[in-house]
């Protein structure tokens, strides 16, 4: 894989911009923003997808495929860290001597000279980050944003704002976070992830502490993660907020009511607010608590922050309803850790009334896989009825000798709860075996699980209505 260099010096002009990997996530919406910003864009990737169709209408040059005559005249190339370093395009940049930047280095570009709000965290970013970008539209600000995920409302998870506000989901994973000159850091938990990078948990969680005590303006921290705790403690910012549901956090949520919709209190400076949202589970409470602060921390006022936070209404790939076949309903979420996937599972459990869950859990990266194990199939089988567990998706590693989908499934201490399944047809025609009217079957995992969606109401309609698609 591409190591990405975060010494290099950014250009002051990039020019036309080439993304390789275009369509994905991250990729995909700072790519928008630059044709947005009035820059030529090109790109390419392995396949078609919506991503690659949008960028297409908004004007974006995109091929579907490899090629180093997909470069052109680009004069900057926008790389991923999950390209491979015999990537044709990448080789005739290097070649050309064409400056390579890695996605954040040409968000960090973008975003000069802005007030910038950035949201980090090993959980719960994207939802805070979309709580925070839909809050400021209610509020009647116009912000510019990148999301790790569609912002369901909007349609879209970019926008060029004409405000100074530009809210990023800040990604910790390779320590690009502490690219931005960020003016307001929110730290939604430091739960351990990607010691893959960093080696060890006090590396990981010191790039939190250079991060929020980078932050020019404020910090709005968790007081509940412990990890976010040991952080907070070693901080010698001048304003910090930390907010959950612990009794001495400054912004504190408490009475959080899940049977229906969600509603919450929360208290600060003395005084008590409520609000409610439109997406389920206690975690979102503490989210949208976490997106208080930050908000009214920026000074707007705290009941109508509340008020605009309750019009969030998701972001996809976060719980996401696909379907429902036979009163068995079809859901996706892009949990891919073991503190993810409890709330993920957890919230189901809150509207799914009498019905199961079946989760269908596929392992991201295989050191992952390792070194969680065990805790995946703690919370899986103490929050679902059933698990189906797929094979690992390595995303930017190479396999490891006997790590697959069997180590999550082998430590289950009921085996008749779970089935490790490679093929996905056969997985697909499990679930349909089992589930019964009133079920929610949850895909699980950041890689590409949700298109075994297809597959699954296909069953779910030939075994439950006799017909297929």
């Amino acid at each position: 894989m591409i190591k990405p260099d975060f010494s290099i010096e950014i250009p002051d002009e990039l020019g036309s911009v080439h993304f390789v990997g275009i369509g994905g996530s991250g990729m995909s919406g700072i790519a928008k923003l630059f044709i947005e910003s009035g820059a030529t864009v090109s790109g390419s990737d392995s396949r078609e997808s919506a991503a690659t169709e949008s960028l297409r209408s908004l004007g974006a040059v995109v091929t579907i495929g490899h090629d180093a005559a997909n470069v052109g005249d680009a004069d900057t190339l926008v790389v991923t860290g999950a390209l491979w370093s015999d990537n044709p395009e990448y080789l005739l940049a290097k070649e050309r001597g064409i400056p390579v930047l890695h996605r954040s280095q040409a968000l960090a570009w973008l975003i000069r000279s802005r007030r910038l709000v950035s949201v980090a965290g090993a959980h719960g970013k994207t939802t805070s980050t979309g709580m925070i970008v839909t809050a400021l539209l209610g509020l009647g600000a116009d912000p510019s944003y990148v999301n790790g995920g569609v912002i369901e409302t909007l349609g879209t998870s970019s926008a060029w704002g004409s405000d100074e506000l530009f809210v990023v989901e800040a990604d910790e994973s390779d320590g690009s976070f502490l690219l931005y000159d960020t003016a307001v850091a929110l730290i939604t938990n430091v739960d351990p992830d990607h010691l893959d990078h960093y080696g060890s948990l006090e590396a990981f969680q010191q790039a939190f502490v250079d991060f929020a005590d980078a932050a020019t303006e404020l910090v709005v921290v968790s007081s509940d993660d412990p990890g976010a705790v040991a952080v907070t403690r070693r901080l010698s910012h001048s304003r910090v907020v930390t907010f959950g549901e612990a009794e001495d956090a400054d912004v504190r949520v408490h009475d959080i009511i899940t049977d229906g919709p969600v509603r919450f209190t929360v208290e600060a400076g003395g005084s008590s607010y409520s609000g409610s949202l439109s997406v389920p589970g206690r975690h979102n409470a503490i989210n949208a608590a976490g997106a208080f602060a930050v908000l009214t921390g920026l000074g707007f006022e705290p009941q109508a922050v509340l008020d605009a936070i309750a019009g969030f209404g998701g972001t996809k790939r976060r719980f996401e309803l696909h379907g429902t076949v036979d009163g068995v309903s079809v859901f996706d979420d892009y949990a891919h850790h073991p503190t993810e996937v409890d709330a993920a599972l957890s919230a189901a459990r809150t509207v799914v009334g009498e019905g199961r869950i079946i989760a269908v859990h596929q392992p991201h990266l295989y050191s992952r896989t390792r070194m969680f194990a065990r805790e995946f199939a703690e919370v899986l089988e103490s929050r679902a009825d059933h698990t189906i567990v797929l094979d690992v998706y390595g995303a930017r590693e190479d396999p490891e000798p006997g790590v697959t989908g069997a180590l999550v499934s082998e430590r289950f201490s009921d085996a008749a709860s779970v089935d490790f399944i490679a093929d996905w047809q056969a997985a697909a025609d499990r679930v349909a075996e089992i589930a019964r009217p009133g079920d929610y079957v949850v895909t699980l995992g950041c890689g590409d699980v949700y298109r075994i969606v297809p597959q699954l109401l296909g069953s779910l309609e030939k075994v439950h209505t006799g017909t297929s698609r």
